[in-house]
């Protein structure tokens, strides 16, 4: 935990900050091993990062005075991910990685090769997304969440949604076989699509690239997905 995210409930006026959460308890406590007086980096969901004092910390209870909490997080990358939906444990991992890396809009898409089980896993609830975003953001002293969404259907979702996303966006779709090396260095939005373990199935590629994607490669390794978003991403921006 790079920094201590507070909520803007836990912000009792400019200068006081309480938190009651026991996982950050623990955190201050065993990892940091925190004591009255050290200085720590804080920031508040959706606002700002700045320093806070420790000046009590107990088993149920810290509190900070505020030095300032102005600093702006550090910028998102222009990037909307749709992610096939991953094996429940592949999931958090993946959450986690892309939120530190500065992805704020995911969608979880499903395609053929997920298998349907995986909808059902409570990693999907809302309170374990948020949770797997949190720590993401904690990891890259970052304040803003990203957007989740679900899409339950290949087809409804290259029809009435996937036109829209790239309304703005250049689509590019990452799949091994196909001609174009990843570029890099990019700064233009993207929409980028990236199938399940397996791949997409040929006739889900051919939607996507017929819907105006494009399709590029990593080079000849299969990754897993959680490596292959990683890689991804760097190359990319």
């Amino acid at each position: 935990m790079n920094l201590i995210l507070l909520t803007p409930e836990e912000i009792q006026h400019d200068r006081l900050a309480c938190l009651r959460d026991p996982r950050r308890l623990r955190h201050l406590r065993e990892i940091h091993r925190a004591q009255v007086g050290d200085t720590l980096t804080l920031g508040v969901a959706g606002g700002g990062i700045g320093r806070g004092e420790l000046t009590l910390l107990t088993a149920d209870e810290a509190r900070f005075t505020l030095d300032g909490l102005d600093t702006p997080p550090p910028p998102a990358l222009p990037v909307h991910l749709v992610l096939a939906l991953p094996r429940p444990r592949m999931l958090a991992r993946s959450l986690e990685h892309v939120t530190a890396l500065g992805v704020k809009h995911v969608t979880l898409l499903h395609t053929r090769r997920v298998e349907k089980s995986y909808w059902q896993s409570p990693e999907l609830s809302p309170a374990k997304i948020h949770e797997h975003l949190v720590l993401g953001l904690e990891q890259a002293r970052d304040t803003l969440l990203p957007e989740v969404s679900l899409a339950k259907g290949f087809r409804p979702f290259v029809e009435e949604r996937l036109p829209l996303l790239l309304e703005a966006r250049r689509g590019l779709v990452a799949h091994p076989g196909m001609v174009q090396a990843c570029p890099s260095g990019l700064s233009e939005p993207i929409a980028l699509f990236i199938g399940p373990e397996g791949g997409f199935i040929p006739h889900e590629v051919e939607r996507l690239l017929e819907a105006g994607c494009e399709g590029i490669h990593l080079g000849p390794r299969i990754l897993r997905v959680e490596t292959a978003v990683v890689a991804l991403l760097a190359r990319l921006f």
